[in-house]
């Protein structure tokens, strides 16, 4: 194992009226401080740039952010759909197939769980509020500050997830309103939220440190453990790559 802090490859916030990149410091806060190095990426790369990109980093981190396009899980756009960033859609699911290919440590974060369903084959409800019925409404857009929980996730048994915790319920903070809606093949779930909307998957069979959550641990790392163990548990992964 190199004794070497491993690189983390972000991918970046995009602002489409201005056509402008940035990224939250609290996706880089976390990665620090567990030993890792962030990297923001561009948007921009072209195939072979990216195999480079995926060569050099030890592992890589999609971000949260907008709503994916419909037309990449072959829907037509809901009434209820939010803005897109075509330029980062194209990026995030070439970027994940290549890094899927290299072995390479992924973590999929809000938009990065639905891309990484998608990726692989799988779907999404485009709005929650009209397209998932709760007969109580869990707030998975929660009214105040993102370093409070809002709602409690179910852990599966024998997951990734349920080692990293270590226990089987935990408490998410929640900022989204879309979630996955039918699981892509090779993708198993490890949490769910009341009502039973995944909130965690994994890939079993994947040689390293694969996981996407909805809710947002980048918060949370300070505070609560299991927050801090995924970005501890993929950082140490990175480490191997």
């Amino acid at each position: 194992m190199s004794a070497q802090k491993p690189l983390i490859a972000l991918t970046p916030y995009h602002n489409t009226e201005k056509d402008e990149l940035y990224m939250r410091p609290a996706y880089l806060k976390a990665i620090r401080a567990v030993g890792g190095i962030p990297i923001i990426l561009p948007l921009d790369f072209d195939h072979e740039e990216l195999e480079r990109i995926v060569a050099m980093f030890n592992g890589f981190l999609f971000t949260g952010g907008p709503d994916l396009h419909p037309f990449h899980f072959g829907e037509e756009t809901q009434i209820h759909c939010g803005n897109v960033s075509p330029k980062r859609d194209h990026l995030e699911l070439e970027l994940l197939q290549l890094a899927i290919k290299a072995r390479k440590p992924i973590l999929g974060i809000c938009r990065g769980i639905q891309l990484i369903n998608i990726c692989l084959g799988g779907d999404i409800y485009q709005d929650l509020p009209s397209q998932f019925f709760e007969d109580f409404p869990v707030a998975h857009t929660q009214p105040f500050s993102y370093e409070i929980p809002s709602h409690t996730v179910t852990v599966i048994p024998d997951t990734l997830l349920s080692r990293i915790a270590g226990k089987t319920t935990i408490q998410v903070n929640s900022m989204h309103h879309q979630a996955i809606r039918r699981l892509a093949p090779g993708l198993n779930a490890s949490g769910f939220a009341p009502h039973g909307l995944t909130e965690c998957v994994e890939m079993q069979e994947y040689p390293t440190f694969f996981l996407g959550v909805q809710w947002h641990p980048e918060y949370l790392w300070e505070q609560d453990d299991a927050a801090r163990g995924i970005f501890a548990e993929f950082v140490k992964a990175a480490k191997q790559h």
